[in-house]
Parts: structure tokens; sequence; C-alpha cells
């Protein structure tokens, strides 16, 4: 039987640091009115005391951030609701970017530090080290914190270690280079992703505005369902709550087993079009690379084609099965392969959406066949859709830079191949440490 939660999502204005002794008595005051029939309440990604320190620590915050989560406590327990909030706390000596998660009868039930620093936060905050679910009255959490959520490999473990849904606090910035369409990947296409491919709800708490007038934020906080379909999407330029009831994961997602990869290096190194067809091509195949300078050709008709392709650039045949788990072709990326080529028979929106979201957040090449569309299109690491068929046009091409696949930076600092080799590493020793138990 199906178990569902009733649960809001604040999304909040942003607010500086300086400013948050004056505007917490209006946070705690949001919080009290969201849990008005609520089981679980989220809060943004450093709601106490801001998500841009600045160059100080937080040493003069210590105090104001304690009496805040003293008040959460209190709230927690007279209203019986768990509360989630992003916080700046020190543990050991070292400060982190925090997600509290307040139990219904005010007690700690966990916290979740960010693992995956994004940009400047790494500057006075150390990344986490543990990948567990926090069971609390509302159901067994799968806490993320912001840029967590562009690693398929930590919301992968935090479920199969039992979290029946995912909560993040966070606090998606955008360009702001159209005031009239805010974007970020997360929040426009991985948070859905993250529900979809692991069967349990997504619920993103954002913020709106900006701090210090040098970063913004998108809004679109969300509550997401274990199918992937949105139940509620925040404005975003005004601060909202979002209130829904969401059924909690009860099957187990979708799971391959991963495979042991062998590292290998590649000899391409400049750009080159590859040529691609759903079709079998006639004897004149090279002819018409020829003319449309294709290096390569990929086919699902053409094994020979794509062997070639794979001795000068690491790639990758891959099915339904593998691509649709989290951490299908992670194994693949991390031994250094460069391209992922799908062959898919099953009508669905989401194969797409899956290619987009797998080329971007593993910074690699994905090619679609999808036989169900009668149609094949190339999506690049940034996770844009650069060619593909339609029609009577049967033969597409894109230019494949291999450099592309080494910016695996995507941010000062922040860098996609290291994060994912981390949460291998913590996944791999918490795994030894409960079996050894």
């Amino acid at each position: 039987m199906k178990r569902s939660v009733r649960a809001a999502v604040l999304q909040l204005r942003a607010h500086d640091r300086a400013d948050f002794p004056r505007v917490n008595d209006s946070i705690v005051a949001a919080v009290e009115e969201a849990s008005a029939g609520a089981e679980i309440v989220i809060l943004p990604e450093g709601t106490f005391p801001s998500y841009v320190l600045g160059d100080a620590r937080a040493n003069d915050d210590e105090a104001h951030v304690a009496a805040a989560v003293e008040r959460l406590s209190n709230l927690a327990r007279e209203t019986s609701t768990v509360i989630v909030a992003g916080a700046a706390m020190r543990h050991a000596g070292t400060l982190h970017n925090a997600a509290l998660v307040v139990d219904r009868d005010g007690s700690l039930a966990g916290r979740a530090d960010k693992l995956f620093l994004w940009h400047f936060d790494r500057r006075w905050f150390e990344a986490g080290e543990r990948l567990q679910p926090i069971a609390t009255a509302a159901g067994k959490l799968g806490v993320l914190v912001c840029a967590d959520g562009r690693l398929p490999t930590i919301s992968r473990a935090l479920v199969d270690r039992g979290a029946e849904m995912l909560v993040m606090p966070t606090a998606w910035v955008t360009t702001g280079r159209n005031p009239f369409a805010l974007e970020n990947v997360q929040a426009d296409l991985l948070g859905r992703v993250r529900a979809y491919e692991n069967g349990v709800p997504f619920l993103a708490a954002n913020k709106c505005g900006a701090e210090l007038g040098m970063v913004a934020y998108c809004g679109k906080s969300q509550i997401v369902d274990a199918r992937g379909e949105l139940v509620a999407l925040a404005p975003e330029l005004a601060p909202a709550t979002l209130k829904a009831v969401v059924a909690l994961g009860e099957e187990r997602p979708h799971r391959t087993t991963i495979a042991d990869v062998a590292p290998r290096g590649t000899a391409l190194e400049r750009p080159v079009r590859v040529g691609f067809s759903p079709d079998a091509y006639p004897n004149d195949l090279d002819r018409r690379m020829e003319t449309l300078d294709d290096a390569f050709f990929l086919s699902p008709h053409h094994g020979e084609r794509f062997a070639a392709l794979d001795h000068a650039l690491p790639s990758v045949n891959v099915g339904d099965a593998t691509i649709a788990d989290p951490g299908g072709i992670v194994a693949y990326r991390r031994a250094g392969y460069r391209l992922a080529v799908w062959t898919t028979s099953t009508a669905s929106e989401w194969t797409e959406r899956i290619a987009r979201a797998r080329a971007l957040e593993l910074r690699i090449y994905v090619v679609v066949f999808d036989r169900s569309q009668d149609r094949a299109y190339a999506v690049d690491p940034d996770g844009a859709i650069v060619a593909g068929t339609f029609d009577g046009f049967r033969l597409a091409s894109f230019v494949l830079d291999p450099r592309k696949t080494v910016e695996t930076t995507v941010a000062p600092g922040t860098d996609i191949f290291e994060g994912l080799e981390r949460v291998a590493a913590i996944v791999h020793r918490e795994s030894v440490a409960a079996a050894d138990v």
C-alpha cells in the first residue's frame, strides 16, 4: 500500500549575510505558516545565515544560526512537522554547507553536508564525507544540497540505501542573461530526471532574487512526483509556498549491473565531423560522407563503422537498461569513454530528457537511435541536441570535439570528473564499513 506525505516547499527571497538577524523573524514566520497541514517543510540552501558568506568565516554568525535552529526545533515540536533547512554549520572545527533535518519532536534527526561544492562556496566550506539517508517521522529522506543533484550517483546511492524521497535545499543560480526566462539545468531538467530514474519524489526549495547584487537565483522551487512529473512549480522572481501530497517511492528502481571497465585513452584530439543515420546506407556511403566532410559514421546497421570510431575515441553501445540506470554509464566515463551510442525501441517522452541529462552530467557525447520515432539525434556535453534526422532528412552530421569532453570543470574549482571519483570512493568506503558490521 502506497504511503503519502503532505509536503510544503518554501521559496524565500534571498537576503545578504549582514541582513540575516533582521530577516530571521520573517523566515520563521514563513515556516510556521507553511507548516499548517504539512508533515514536512523544506527551506533553501544557506537560509541561515546566507549562501554567499564572503571572505570572512561564519564565526560571527554562529550564535545567530544556533538561535535560529533552536527556533526551528521548537516550531517542529509545536506543529509536529519535519523541517529541513540549509545552514552554515561547524563540525569538528570545519565549516560545512549543511542541510539540517529536524524531526517533528524537535530533535535533530540528522544532517547532510554538501558533497559537491560549487564554485566559490569551496572558499569557506569543506565538502561532506557521508552519503546516508536520514530517518524521520515523514519517511526516510535522501537529502542533497544543490549541486549534489548534478552527480547522478549521489541520488542513486541514497535511494539504494533506503531513501523514500529526495529532498533538496538549494540555491540554484542563474546567469540572468534573459530576465524573462531564468535558466538552470537542475531546475529545468535534472530535478525531474532524478525523480524519474530513482522512482521517488523530488522536492527542491530554492531562493529568488539576489545576494550582494552579484549572485542571482532562478526560483523554480518544485515538487516532482515519483514518475518525474511536475506537481508544483514556483515562479522565478517571487517568494512562494508550494504544497502537495506526494506518494513515497515503494518499488525498487531499475538498476543494472555496473560494469568493471578498463581505462582507455584516446588517439583523437582534434574535432571531427561524424555522420549518423537510423538507416542502413547503400554502397555510396563513403561518397556521401566525403561530400559532408564526415570522418566517421554511426548507424545501428553498420557495426564496423562504430568500431572505427571506437578505435579513435573510446565509445560504448548501450541499451535501455544501461542508460536508464543513473550509474549505468558512469563507469565508462570514469574509464575515459567520450561517446555513448544508445539504440532504443521504447516509445517514451523521457528518451530525449535522459539523453540530455547523461550528456551534460557526465560531459560526454550521446547519439540516440530512436526506432520508435524513426529518428536519430546527437547530444553534446552541454546537453544540447546539436543535430538530428527528420522526415526525408536521413543522414545528419555533427562536430565531435574531444576537447569538450576534457572540459569537465563546470564552474571555477568544480570538476565533474573529480566529483564522480569522490562519490565513488565514499560509496565504496561506506559499503565496506557496512559489510564489516
